[in-house]
């Protein structure tokens, strides 16, 4: 069972063509180059990717006294999304806070192995109301997330942990990418 799970993110790892994350890599030196808000988001797993990659985002990239990027995990904080939940809906729970922290030219990313979730399809849709960028990171056929996001990266893989690990993967690169170039780099993203 190990190995094959193993093979089975190799084969994931191996055998694509990596030019979607620069285009990721290069709205997120935007918005930290524009002090613009990032937001992520996602359900289960993908929530806790959200938070992790948040956290790389703030603190990881910043390097020798620079500052961070001004990223947020919208799934980290329990008391805004039970109230959210509770007193609206759980399909809210993200959208809501995209409308009251959101502003134009800030990016969201969604994280979703289905790419289905309704909470994250309302952050998309919430997000393009107000001319915020918006990126899915999806597995499996990709669902509804690829179609309306402005922009996304599809793994195949009908796999919902093979799905997540790639999520982290590629905000590790990009975490790698732009702690090594900074906001302002001179180094083009597709090198």
């Amino acid at each position: 069972m190990f190995v094959r799970y193993a093979e089975s993110l190799r084969h994931v790892l191996e055998n694509r063509d990596w030019s979607d994350v620069y285009r990721l890599v290069a709205q997120i030196q935007r918005v930290w180059r524009e002090d613009k808000n990032l937001f992520l988001c996602g359900n289960g797993g993908s929530a806790g990717n959200a938070i992790h990659l948040a956290n790389d985002f703030l603190y990881g990239v910043a390097e020798h006294g620079r500052r961070g990027i001004r990223a947020e995990a919208l799934s980290a904080n329990s008391a805004v999304l039970t109230c959210l939940a509770n007193d609206l809906s759980y399909e809210d729970i993200f959208s809501t806070q995209i409308v009251t922290k959101g502003d134009e030219g800030d990016l969201l990313i969604v994280l979703s192995g289905s790419g289905n979730s309704p909470n994250v399809l309302q952050a998309l849709a919430s997000a393009a109301k107000m001319n915020i960028q918006t990126f899915a990171i999806v597995g499996y056929d990709g669902g509804i997330c690829r179609k309306i996001a402005d922009d996304y990266i599809h793994i195949q893989a009908d796999d919902m942990q093979i799905a997540e690990d790639f999520q982290l993967v590629v905000g590790h690169m990009c975490m790698k990418w732009l702690k090594a170039s900074g906001p302002e780099s001179e180094r083009r993203v597709s090198s």
